[in-house]
């Protein structure tokens, strides 16, 4: 275990300068029990006058060649390489996340950093070139440049604190927007590292990237109901989303909200290969990743072996010390996510699913008292009713919840029926089938035989219904965070 250093970030970072600010933000330590860290809370007035940085700074910004924002980028990776094992074990503490998971989130995020300096040059150097093909347009001559939106306002998850705000972060640096990160409330120490790092790098303008935490209810509708934001660059739930969609009118909104991933499986799929990948999917970071594999829909012919398989791989999914490498699975961000979690798992119980395994807040030897209730255990049920919650809710829980389909029709039947539509899975032999039901899930990416995975963001992600607006990804997220200007000769 590492000895815990206690870390007081308490100031803000706005138009080029660090700040003092009123309120605090205790962030608990999930590893060790009772808090390690003091984070700023900014104020309104804090909030108000880093928009007024933001905005002062367009001009500055346009300004700027790809050249100069990539090497920004590459500036921070480099800085964030630098401070690993730092921002790991912050990642550990302030997430819940096992170190080795921890120490691949830091180096996802450097990589985004990197790939979106590359992705900003490819973008500007190919630009496009448009000859009129209408009558009366012949001769016109047009060329389509790419310019920055003006101001982005990123507010990033708890469950990836520094990946997912890398994801935000970099696209909008690199396609010359100045930026207001606003991180969630419960794990704002990685991003206040990355802020520190920001801050070192020469060239980036005064205003150019601001560092605002603070909680949503005090600062959320100030940053997002303001006119001088362009863009807002969210993960979160579908809740939380729907609500700054409602505050922030006219600006491109780019969200990736909840996600309930069903995992449809035919009757040839390869069962073991299933079976490690619905473990990996449903247990991975306990479940609360909005790509998890919350629902298997397996074929009834292969719904008993399937469970027996899957339970096989459940020991390899415990929790432990999250600072030992071996360890797998960390507590839930907070009790009300294990309520939550809970309350999922007895509804399925009372209509009728069977508890395989798991189903109880149990904490591994050596855990702090306070933390007892934060975990539950990797959970596995078996014929699970189509009107449990579990099937249709998101759930950023450790379970795995199998329910039963005769034919191809139910099982996308099944798979649409949720309001949730991320993320989804696919397994057979059978590719045509493959694609097929592919294309009729309705959902914003769909894997064959493998759980679903964003990864760097090479592949464009997001959600559908009440996932989402817009895709995520290192090249789709800066075009998402640039627009274009014919200039017709």
């Amino acid at each position: 275990m590492a000895t815990r250093v206690a870390q007081r970030r308490e100031r803000i970072y706005v138009g080029g300068e660090w700040r003092e600010t009123g309120g605090v933000i205790e962030v608990s330590d999930l590893a060790d029990g009772g808090t390690f860290a003091g984070v700023a809370a900014a104020r309104p007035t804090d909030a108000r006058e880093a928009l007024d940085a933001a905005h002062a700074v367009k001009p500055a910004l346009r300004q700027t060649t790809v050249v100069e924002r990539a090497e920004w980028c590459e500036s921070i990776a480099s800085g964030l390489r630098e401070r690993e094992e730092e921002l790991a074990e912050i990642i550990v503490r302030e997430a819940g996340k096992p170190i080795s998971s921890a120490r691949g989130e830091v180096d996802q995020a450097a990589e985004r950093f990197d790939r979106a300096a590359e992705e900003a040059r490819n973008i500007v150097s190919k630009g496009e070139f448009r000859e009129g093909s209408t009558a009366g347009h012949e001769g016109w001559q047009a060329i389509v440049k790419h310019e920055p939106i003006g101001a982005v306002l990123c507010i990033t998850p708890y469950n990836y604190p520094l990946a997912t705000t890398a994801l935000q972060v970099a696209p909008a640096l690199a396609a010359g927007n100045s930026v207001l990160l606003k991180p969630a409330s419960k794990t704002p120490l990685s991003a206040a590292i990355l802020a520190d790092v920001i801050s070192e790098v020469d060239g980036i303008p005064d205003g150019g990237f601001n560092f605002v935490p603070g909680n949503a209810s005090e600062i959320g509708d100030v940053l997002a109901g303001d006119d001088r934001v362009n863009a807002i660059a969210m993960t979160g739930s579908s809740g939380a989303g729907n609500h700054v969609a409602r505050e922030s009118g006219m600006v491109n909104l780019h969200m990736e909200l909840g996600g309930n991933a069903p995992a449809i499986v035919f009757d040839d799929a390869d069962l073991s290969d299933v079976a490690g990948n619905c473990a990996k999917g449903s247990f991975k970071y306990a479940g609360q990743r909005c790509s998890a594999v919350s629902r298997v829909l397996a074929h009834e012919s292969v719904h008993d072996d399937l469970v027996g398989l899957i339970e096989g791989q459940m020991d390899a999914w415990q929790p432990g010390d999250l600072f030992d490498e071996d360890t797998t699975v960390g507590p839930l961000i907070s009790e009300a996510q294990a309520d939550w979690v809970e309350t999922l798992v007895e509804d399925a119980i009372e209509k009728g699913a069977d508890l395989v395994r798991g189903g109880q807040r149990r904490a591994p030897d050596g855990v702090p008292d306070e933390l007892g209730d934060q975990f539950f255990e990797p959970t596995l049920l078996a014929n699970v009713p189509h009107d449990a919650r579990v099937v249709d809710e998101e759930q950023f829980g450790p379970i795995a919840a199998i329910t039963t389909f005769e034919d191809e029709d139910e099982a996308v039947e099944l798979a649409n029926g949720s309001d949730l539509a991320l993320d989804a899975a696919v397994f057979t032999n059978d590719y045509k089938r493959a694609m097929r039901v592919a294309e009729l899930v309705d959902a914003g990416a769909v894997r064959i035989n493998g759980a679903p995975s964003h990864g760097l963001g090479d592949v464009p992600f997001g959600g559908n219904k009440d996932s989402g607006i817009g895709r995520e990804g290192l090249d789709a997220s800066i075009h998402e965070m640039m627009r274009k200007k014919s200039i017709v000769l």
